[in-house]
């Protein structure tokens, strides 16, 4: 190159379509030594099918690769990963029921004289791949017994057993708490001196600021725009990648809240069988009026989700202590059939396994909760299940080929989509959220933020649990924070940002329950961040060895 800098791939011309769609378009692509190279697009313009295109997983596809100048075709992934090529993906690739170093060397386990596996060296080569990623934990642990975060991070250490030069990451920080993403990019850095290239899909354009040189933009399968990073905005990013100008992302508040929808009390569940890696309620207490959002924020392990998930009944059968009210009245999460019926919904986590039936279509996936609601004796008129499928799909702007496609052909915001729009079609009273946004698009974003801005105006009750704090702070009216299990601090969003959300999250201010209303919650918020950081770093690694 005429810079001097190597260029590691190159992808010229690739094109690939699904049936009648086309996933990919003519898309050029180059990626160099040492450089962090951020491909950008909505959810469904192409992105994941060009790096499975480079990683060896779609290989029916024209147009030609070359790693180091030299024309390559793969067969498969391991092809890939042969000329040094690996990806992280979105959903994960991890076998629950295999250990933690099982999973990193499934396939390439190294052997002893006699060619039997050598569980020693296994373990001990990955202790060190995930001290490298900044995670304790125990290599002979069941990646099953782990939290979303923290299996993510695992499957950054098996991408870096590879050894690889060319790194993939699709959407790497979407379950990582902020410390552990600091610590990833601790080690993007690092690889990057060593001279590896990596492609970074992310929607989170501040994480594109800091780490990456160049971006591409992709729309509708092709190259749109392309941008020195350093010149990148979130406005510029936003226009090109819907191809006109995004509304504001976060509503305005116009909504004055009514009468109180729930009420928890001191929540304490005992589980009647420990679970490694949740974090059940043990003291949280929380209201949510209607037509009002209120937050959940905390650490990876602060039991956001766990607190989510019983109030519906989704949770490990236990005994719940403390008091549940809902709609005025005693609530006993049992199942979530009941809590659906009583006008509670969920949008859980992880889409693809708590959230939909993959195989199923569209249509089957989105009426799924109301099919009692719209059946005639038994049975469902088609015409009503297509109307009420057709108000989600262009509610929501989901992109599919057909309703009747399976739902996992769609891509992870889409995907995501459905499953919100499912939820609101039970027309719920109070609306339970966690992580809805993640893995969905800039403008996909805007759209969920502006719904749930509806959904507040119709008098709907919102819980949402978040990693992102910008999320936090610009839906919510107020942050509920969660730490080991305990609600700890509540910040009104008029007055507290980011930095005092996070200070909060990392253990300022005692674990006593406190309300910040008053701007002298902004003012205080700045001192002793970087120690709260540090303990919480701690606390981290201090939990990890103890579970």
């Amino acid at each position: 190159m005429d810079d001097g800098v190597s260029t590691l791939v190159e992808m010229i011309g690739i094109s690939k379509s699904y049936g009648g769609v086309r996933a990919c378009r003519e898309v050029d692509l180059t990626l160099r030594a040492g450089e962090v190279h951020a491909l950008l697009g909505e959810n469904g313009a192409g992105k994941s099918t060009l790096m499975k295109v480079l990683s060896g997983d779609v290989t029916d596809h024209t147009g030609e690769i070359r790693v180091g100048g030299r024309p390559v075709r793969f067969a498969a992934p391991v092809d890939a990963q042969r000329v040094g090529i690996a990806m992280i993906h979105q959903e994960l690739d991890l076998v629950p029921g295999l250990s933690v170093a099982e999973n990193i060397f499934l396939g390439r386990e190294p052997r002893t004289r006699l060619r039997t596996v050598d569980r020693r060296a296994m373990n001990t080569i990955t202790r060190g791949l995930l001290d490298r990623c900044g995670v304790r934990l125990d290599p002979r642990r069941p990646v099953g017994e782990l939290r979303t975060g923290e299996q993510q991070l695992v499957t950054i250490a098996k991408a870096l057993s590879l050894d690889a030069k060319v790194l993939i990451m699709d959407e790497p920080t979407s379950a990582l708490s902020p410390v552990e993403v600091e610590q990833m990019f601790t080690v993007i850095t690092e690889l990057r001196r060593e001279g590896a290239g990596i492609v970074y899909i992310s929607h989170r354009m501040d994480e594109i600021g800091r780490i990456a040189d160049r971006a591409t933009v992709l729309r509708n399968g092709a190259v749109v725009e392309q941008f020195d990073a350093r010149d990148l905005t979130a406005e510029k990013a936003a226009e090109a990648m819907v191809g006109r100008p995004v509304q504001a992302m976060f509503r305005t508040r116009t909504v004055e809240p009514g009468e109180e929808v729930l009420r928890v009390t001191d929540l304490v569940v005992t589980p009647r069988r420990e679970r490694s890696g949740r974090r059940e309620p043990d003291g949280i207490s929380l209201n949510v009026r209607r037509g009002e959002i209120v937050g959940v924020g905390g650490l990876l392990g602060s039991g956001r989700t766990e607190l989510l998930e019983t109030l519906f009944g989704a949770g490990p059968p236990g005994t719940t202590r403390g008091e549940i009210l809902f709609r005025g009245e005693p609530h006993r999460p049992r199942h979530p059939r009941r809590s659906l019926a009583a006008g509670m919904a969920f949008v859980p986590e992880d889409r693809r396994i708590a959230g939909l039936a993959l195989d199923h279509s569209v249509l089957a996936n989105t009426v799924l909760s109301i099919v009692d609601r719209i059946a005639t004796a038994g049975v469902v008129p088609r015409a009503r299940e297509a109307g009420k499928v057709r108000e989600v799909v262009a509610d929501l702007r989901v992109k599919l080929g057909s309703v009747t496609d399976p739902v996992g052909t769609l891509s992870g915001g889409n995907q995501q989509k459905v499953v919100f729009g499912r939820m609101l079609l039970t027309e719920p009273a109070l609306l339970l959220l966690d992580e809805p946004t993640r893995g969905v698009d800039v403008g996909a974003k805007a759209e969920i933020y502006a719904l749930l801005g509806r959904a507040a105006e119709q008098g709907i009750g919102v819980l949402l649990a978040s990693s992102e704090l910008a999320e936090l702070v610009g839906v919510c009216d107020r942050v509920i924070v969660l730490s080991g299990g305990r609600s700890v601090r509540e910040l009104d969003t008029r007055h507290a940002g980011e930095a005092d959300l996070l200070a909060a999250s990392m253990g300022e201010g005692g674990t006593a329950m406190a309300v910040e209303t008053g701007a002298g919650a902004k003012e205080r918020a700045p001192s002793g961040l970087r120690g709260a950081r540090r303990r919480a770093s701690a606390e981290h690694a201090t939990r990890e060895d103890g579970a």
